[in-house]
């Protein structure tokens, strides 16, 4: 039985990126902006806050995001699709919800996906998170894959 007050409520809204889970993915990737960051909490020198708006932001070079899992979470994953058809590659972490939308429209079959195997310890938690998670990394496409699309 899962807790769907927990699971669904405000407060799991946002989650800490582990840090050892991201030195190896910025090991390989080299990260430039954090495009859905806190002051606090940043990964990469440049970043996006709320009060900046990420999703009003141009997306360029090399983005690490770790999104809100709540209901806007398909807006920052299409952004990251356009972001990298317009030449930004965009890595994601995000909650494998294979059953969703944005994961069919903007996910499968339009990025690399990293199934993680067990469940990440986020921010401060003692507990693993109740939901398995995804890395998603979208590449930019070339003039040739877009008018293939």
């Amino acid at each position: 039985m899962f807790n769907s007050d927990v699971m669904f409520s405000s407060k799991t809204d946002l989650h800490a990126t582990p840090q050892d889970f991201f030195n190896e993915l910025n090991s390989e990737f080299t990260f430039e902006t954090d495009v859905c960051a806190l002051p606090e909490n940043h990964k990469c020198s440049i970043f996006f806050t709320p009060e900046m708006d990420g999703l009003a932001q141009d997306w360029r070079g090399v983005c690490w995001m770790n999104p809100p899992y709540g209901r806007t979470i398909g807006e920052w994953v299409r952004k990251a699709y356009e972001s990298s058809l317009n030449g930004a590659t965009v890595v994601g972490l995000l909650p494998a919800r294979t059953d969703t939308k944005w994961f069919h429209e903007y996910c499968y079959g339009k990025a690399e996906l990293r199934f993680v195997k067990g469940r990440l310890k986020f921010g401060d938690a003692t507990n693993s998170a109740p939901f398995p998670s995804v890395v998603v990394i979208w590449r930019p496409v070339t003039q040739s894959e877009k008018e293939a699309a």
